[in-house]
Parts: C-alpha cells; structure tokens; sequence
C-alpha cells in the first residue's frame, strides 16, 4: 500500500496485469453477486463501433469531438481522456468521463443494440462466476434521442432471458433517474417505466450530484416506496456536499431512507455517519477502481477498511468498466483484497455480503450462499490457508 499518489494510467494498466498475473484462485472461483454496474457503462469499444457499424452512425469519443474512423482510433481517443496524476482535478475528470458516457449511449438504436449490449455484459459477467446481478439503467439517456421504451426494454428482457437460460446468470434491473435533470422528468419516466415492473427490482439515483442533493427527489423514491420498489442512491466519492447527501441517502430519503448506497465511501471519514449506516443496517456497493484515479492507495485501503472493520455490509462491484481499463467485478475484488490485505475470510464475508444485500428472491439467495460455502470449504481442504 505504499503508492502516494493517484496511478497514472500506465500505471493501472500495469496493476491489472500484475493482479490477474498473480491466480488468485479463491477470488476467481468464488460465486460473486453485483450490485452496481451501469449497463451503459459496459459498453466496450470493441461493441461500440461494432454498433455504430451496423447502424451507420458517426462515432465519436466525446460530443463535438472528431469522427472517428476506425477502432484502432476509438482506443487512441479513449486512451487520451484517461484521466493521468496531477492531469485533471476531480472536476475535470467528472465533466470528461459523462461526455465519454453518454455519447456511448448514441451507438443504441434498436431493441438488438440493447439485446448485445445487456449480453455482452452477462458474458463476462459469467466468466467471472457472476450468479446474479442488478443492473442499473439511464432510460432518460434513451427516451430523449428518441428510442421507444419497447425497444429497450425488449432487447434488455431477451438478454436477461438468455442469461439466465443459457449463462446461468440470473438478473434484475434497477431503473436510474438523472440527477441533473428535473425531478419532473424523473417523474414522467417513473410512470412510464411501470408496465415492466416484472424486469425492475428498484429505483435509483445517478450522474452528476454537483447541488444536486437526494432531497430534490423525494417525490418520486416516496411514490416508488409505496408501490413496492427497493431505493438506492448514488453518494459520489469527494465531492463538496458528500457527506450530506449520504446522511439524507441513509436516513431521510422516503421517509426512513433508502435500501442501500452506491459508494458513499465517505462515510468512513465521520463516525456519526458509520454509526448511521449501523444503526439502520443499509449496505454500501463499492466499486474501487473507480476511486484509484484520484486518490492513493493507503487513503482508498484506509477507507474500505474501516467501513469493513466497523461491521458495515460492503459489497464490491465493477460500475463502469467499459470507461475503468476494462476492470469488472472480478478486477475490483482483486484490487480490494491487494489494497486492504483481505483475508481468505474477509472475501467470503464480501461475497456473502452481496448476497444478503441484493434484492433477489430468497430461494436464489439461499443457493448462492450455499454455492459460496462449497468454493470455500473445497479451496482450504486441498491445503490451501488464509
């Protein structure tokens, strides 16, 4: 843990190699459950100009930015927005990373776009022994080009079929609002997405949270409330009003707060709000490779740690990996237990963490936790130790 300084990207590159390098077999072998992947987010280049391809779009990296002629150059270009140490603040690296994002989302069109974009990611998901999985969604980031709900719902219900038939991949959705964008928006597409409350186990938050607390939403996450869905928000990593918006996520939102938080790393910085998280028994998704661009490894182990040591119910997770170094679920274990020294125990603790966070039926749950003692209990009684 001795980096004192955000890695650059030659660096994280580096790391990645030299993490898979080393076959840890118990983190590679063990049943995993995810809890916060942007679908959106998945979208890897090789796919993106596969799907700009087909549909006869002009891509581009960012918007207003060059057309881009080749996949050769779409790597180049992405290579040249990562974020570098001492290269952009915090800001920067926001602004740069949600104009990469949802240009992306003009490579969907049509319901088979949405059908290889949500396959793409069980696939890999599965190699990594991925179980079950919530997949956040941006319906805003579609609707406002014009694609119909049916055309992305509809491929999104055929891949999450397949998934589970043919991956053994079973799957919900969690629908996001926008945050930058009016709560009368999140409103109408609330509405609008109900005649799939068969696909969409919860309700989320997302994008930029710039003044934009968790409060401006209450209105829709209490509708949501009372119609049975499961609340989570996004508490983004160092931001100016963090510790705020977490303290609203965790015991003000709908009444008694949300379900869970996705990241809200920061609450290991103050004790009240550790002890909040406690007291109501909310579990946290983290995703540490996100937070390797802008922090150093002692802080971000520092903080897992303490999170982890006070008993909070951590889950560890991919979020954007298509824009991360192509760093999924199974890379972000690896980083976690690298930079906080897990024990063999502590990753089975994560693992079962997920599980009891997640929103799954119970029957599902019970299996993979079962699944998750076997791994276990066959990888330590061929000699292998914590």
């Amino acid at each position: 843990m001795g980096i004192e300084k955000a890695l650059s990207l030659e660096l994280r590159k580096k790391l990645r190699k030299d993490l898979l390098a080393a076959d840890d077999k118990l983190v590679l072998a063990i049943p995993k459950v995810e809890l916060h992947v942007h679908i959106e987010g998945t979208l890897t280049l090789d796919l993106r100009w596969k799907l700009t391809q087909r549909n006869g779009t002009t891509l581009r990296l960012v918007p207003n930015g060059p057309e881009l002629k080749s996949l050769d150059e779409l790597n180049a270009a992405m290579d040249s927005i990562m974020p570098e140490a001492g290269r952009m603040n915090n800001d920067e690296e926001r602004d740069v990373f949600f104009e990469s994002y949802f240009e992306g989302f003009q490579a969907l069109k049509m319901k088979g776009d949405y059908y290889d974009l949500a396959m793409n990611y069980f696939e890999h998901a599965a190699s990594m022994n991925v179980r079950y999985c919530e997949l956040f969604f941006d319906p805003q980031g579609h609707t406002s080009r014009g694609v119909p709900w049916s055309e992305m719902m509809d491929g999104f219900r055929e891949a999450q079929r397949d998934a589970d038939m043919i991956l053994n991949v079973k799957s919900a959705w969690i629908m996001c609002f926008l945050r930058d964008l009016s709560p009368e928006s999140a409103m109408e597409h609330y509405k609008a997405a109900l005649p799939y409350r068969d696909m969409i186990v919860g309700i989320g938050l997302d994008s930029c949270e710039d003044n934009r607390p968790p409060s401006l939403f209450e209105d829709v996450f209490a509708q949501a409330r009372r119609d049975g869905f499961k609340l989570t928000m996004h508490c983004d990593v160092d931001q100016k009003e963090t510790a705020g918006h977490i303290e609203q996520v965790a015991s003000v939102v709908a009444g008694k707060g949300a379900d869970r938080i996705d990241h809200g790393l920061n609450a290991a910085d103050e004790q009240t709000l550790i002890d909040l998280i406690l007291k109501r028994d909310v579990g946290m998704t983290l995703c540490p490779w996100s937070y390797l661009r802008h922090t150093t490894y002692a802080k971000l182990g520092l903080r897992i740690r303490t999170l982890y040591d006070a008993g909070i119910k951590l889950s560890i997770n991919s979020d954007d990996p298509a824009y991360m170094e192509d760093c999924w679920i199974l890379h972000n274990m690896l980083l976690a237990r690298h930079i906080c020294d897990f024990s063999d125990k502590d990753i089975v603790v994560l693992a079962r963490n997920a599980v009891e966070i997640s929103w799954a039926k119970q029957s599902v749950k019970e299996k993979i936790l079962q699944e998750i003692g076997m791994v276990y209990d066959g990888f330590h009684s061929i000699g292998q130790k914590d």
